[in-house]
C-alpha cells in the first residue's frame, strides 16, 4: 500500500503529512471593515518569482493552495511558463469533496493535498449549528466496523483519493493515530457512502477575502 505521491518533479512525498498552525501572530492584516489588505500584484508575477527558487536551487518543487480550475489554468497556460504546479492545497473533507477540482488537478499532473481533512473541529470561528465531521452518526458507524476512530476514517478517505492529506492534532497520541491507517481499507461502498456526504459546506469560506480580486471561492471549482 503506498504511504507517498510521486510529483510531477520526481519527488515523492508522504500521503500523510502533519498540519501546521504558526499562533500568535496576525496572518492576514485587515483593514478597519475587516477585508484584507491587497495589493495590485498579479498572481502570475508571484509565481515567477517562485520559479526563480527552483532555478536557483532553493526548492525541489513549488505549489500552490485554494486556486480554482480558471486560476490554475491561467499559470499553464503563461507564455514562458518554466515550472508548473506541482500541488493544489485545498479544503477538502466529506462535507467538501472537491471531486470536480481534484480530477481537474490530476488530470494535469497536480497532486492535491487536503488541508482540514477533519474539519478542523478547534477553529475559533465555528458555531453551535455547524456539522461536525468527528461526531457524524455514519463516519462513526464506518469507524465502529473497521476498529478505527472517526479521524482515521476520514483520513484513510483521502488517501483512497490518493489525496495527501494533512490533519492536524497537538496532541502526541492522537498524532501518532493518525499515522495508523495503511492497515485497513474502505470499500468501494464505504467511499461512495461517504463521498455522498458532500455538501460544498466550507470550514474556512476567508470571508474576510471575499472582495479581493483573486478570491477563489466565487467558481465553481
Amino acid at each position: 500500500m503506498a504511504t507517498t505521491v510521486k510529483l510531477h518533479t520526481g519527488a515523492q512525498i508522504p500521503i500523510v503529512g502533519l498540519g501546521t498552525w504558526k499562533d500568535g501572530e496576525e496572518q492576514f492584516p485587515l483593514n478597519c471593515a475587516g477585508e484584507v489588505i491587497t495589493d495590485d500584484t498579479h498572481f502570475l508575477e508571484t509565481w515567477e518569482g517562485m520559479e526563480e527558487l527552483v532555478d536557483a536551487g532553493l526548492v525541489k518543487a513549488i505549489g500552490i493552495s485554494n486556486f480554482n480550475k480558471e486560476q490554475i489554468e491561467a499559470i499553464l497556460n503563461k507564455p514562458g511558463l518554466k515550472h508548473k504546479p506541482a500541488n493544489n492545497q485545498v479544503e477538502c473533507h466529506p462535507y467538501l469533496t472537491q471531486e470536480k477540482l481534484i480530477n481537474y488537478c490530476h488530470s494535469q499532473g497536480i497532486s492535491v493535498t487536503a488541508y482540514s481533512p477533519l474539519g478542523s473541529p478547534d477553529r475559533p470561528w465555528a458555531k453551535p449549528e455547524d456539522p461536525s465531521l468527528l461526531e457524524d452518526p455514519s463516519i462513526k458507524a464506518i469507524a465502529e466496523k473497521h476498529s478505527k476512530t472517526p479521524a482515521q476514517i476520514l483520513i484513510r478517505f483521502h488517501i483512497q483519493r490518493n489525496v495527501i492529506v494533512i490533519p492536524k492534532s497537538i496532541t502526541p497520541a492522537r498524532i501518532q493515530e493518525n499515522f495508523q491507517v495503511f492497515d485497513f481499507e474502505l470499500s468501494e461502498e464505504e467511499m461512495k457512502t461517504i463521498l455522498g456526504f458532500n455538501r460544498n459546506w466550507r470550514v474556512c469560506p476567508m470571508q474576510w477575502g471575499t472582495k479581493h480580486k483573486d478570491y477563489p471561492f466565487h467558481a465553481e471549482f
